[in-house]
């Protein structure tokens, strides 16, 4: 017995030294990804008169409306004089078009005919306040207020920042006598929050239509964070190479109206109520694979303590880091479609039972996930014939991912690398969605190379 015991015992103390040797040469034969860049001289920058233009760029209330496309046409054009006015050597260099009523597209012609142009794109729109929520803003969203070292205001990081970035860069670029030795267009749709079907989409069919074909695009995306990611010393710059697909599904539930004195068994109400909590009790699986699993690899080797250890040996500790990852839904977003319910309605009366409840439930789909299979996952988690399910016009699938070994990643990654030479750089997931997927329909003429579609501006 002794000696059966003493044999297990030996067992378990072999086994937990294999482990810990497994563990230990995963760690620390997992070497660092980082390219080694020179640092180049920062260009100066007047960041005072910067925030002023952004700030005034703030306070036009671009809110794009889908019904609605003209509701805020007067802001749109006072905007665009607004930048013609802020960026005057840029556009005495770039040529000028507008498409779509509202939406701008710049080219700045290159020395060099034969040279693959690229694209720029940012959007002008912005979405809407939530009526009785102006009080909650520590700053009024459209008064473009410059406190506290920050430019405060709906639009000053999604998306009007990134647009001003751009053309700050251009201006700034086009002063000093620069000229681009490959064309560079720069693409400013006007309802990106809308899904871009007249912005974006129009932009595309017309370089399309003259037979442009882009090395690479960049579009708005993730950014440098500094203590977000637990075990990472460093600011991490994360650059969007996948982006999250867009389905709204709109639910209806039909029953007998009646009067609330003598309600049925079931009603219109309390059968779409029970299907929505089955879709959040019911979501669809966390997963760590394509872009978000060469993340985690990427990152690994930058760690310190036990966390450079389970990114490293995921094999093993996958669980125990989704489980951390379902703490918080900005993480949870990585590593999951989600199942966001938006909006409800039905009724009109307290005494009178509806005949109808209508849900809207919006779905971001990490890549992999389709539109059909997410329509397929309401329907058999709801599993009920009585409401149906009517998918929302401009629902994309998740769009091509860009390979981190193309040289379009490898540029921008030595370009960040160069400027910021204490961050890590690594791939990273887009978990909102941009109206860059309104140009798959021309993937090989708007994007040129289908590799190179999808990278996104940090």
């Amino acid at each position: 017995m002794r000696r059966a015991l003493r044999n297990i015992l030996l067992l378990v103390i072999a086994a937990v030294l294999i482990l810990g040797g497994v563990l230990a040469f995963n760690t620390f034969t997992h070497g660092s990804r980082q390219l080694q860049a020179a640092a180049v001289p920062r260009a100066p920058v007047d960041t005072q008169a910067a925030a002023a233009r952004l700030a005034e760029a703030i306070r036009f209330r671009t809110i794009s409306n889908y019904e609605r496309p003209d509701q805020n046409a007067e802001a749109l054009r006072d905007m665009h004089a607004h930048i013609e006015k802020s960026f005057p050597a840029f556009h005495a260099a770039a040529k000028r078009e507008i498409v779509g009523n509202y939406s701008l597209l710049y080219t700045w012609e290159g020395s060099d005919p034969k040279a693959q142009p690229i694209a720029f794109l940012a959007h002008q729109d912005v979405v809407p306040i939530a009526p009785g929520t102006e009080k909650d803003w520590r700053q009024p969203p459209f008064d473009g207020v410059i406190a506290d070292g920050f430019i405060w205001g709906r639009g000053s990081w999604d998306d009007k920042g990134n647009l001003h970035s751009m053309l700050e860069a251009a201006e700034a670029m086009a002063k000093a006598g620069f000229r681009p030795k490959r064309t560079i267009y720069f693409a400013f749709g006007h309802d990106e929050e809308t899904a871009g079907t007249a912005g974006a989409k129009a932009i595309a069919a017309l370089l399309a239509s003259r037979g442009v074909r882009f090395d690479f695009v960049i579009d708005e995306g993730l950014l440098i964070t500094e203590g977000i990611i637990k075990g990472l010393d460093k600011p991490a710059a994360l650059i969007g190479v996948a982006e999250k697909g867009y389905v709204t599904l709109v639910l209806n539930a039909h029953a007998i109206p009646g009067h609330s004195s003598m309600p049925p068994r079931d009603t219109a109400i309390g059968m779409m109520s029970a299907a929505l909590a089955q879709l959040e009790d019911h979501r669809l699986p966390m997963q760590i694979r394509g872009t978000v699993a060469e993340m985690f690899d990427t990152l690994a080797p930058e760690m310190s303590g036990f966390n450079r250890v389970v990114l490293s040996n995921l094999w093993l500790f996958k669980p125990l880091l989704l489980r951390e990852f379902e703490k918080s839904g900005p993480t949870e977003a990585t590593v999951r479609t989600t199942t966001a319910l938006t909006i409800f309605n039905s009724g009109d009366k307290d005494n009178v039972l509806p005949g109808n409840a209508e849900a809207t439930v919006n779905f971001r789909l990490i890549p992999g996930d389709t539109q059909a299979s997410v329509t397929e996952h309401v329907r058999s988690t709801i599993a009920n014939d009585r409401i149906s399910i009517k998918p929302f016009p401009g629902n994309t699938d998740p769009p091509p991912v860009t390979p981190t070994a193309s040289p379009s990643f490898q540029m921008l990654n030595r370009t960040i690398r160069e400027v910021y030479p204490d961050v890590i750089v690594a791939p990273g997931l887009m978990v909102a969605a941009t109206d860059s997927p309104t140009t798959q329909e021309l993937p090989t003429r708007f994007s040129g190379s289908r590799r190179c579609a999808q990278i996104r501006m940090i």
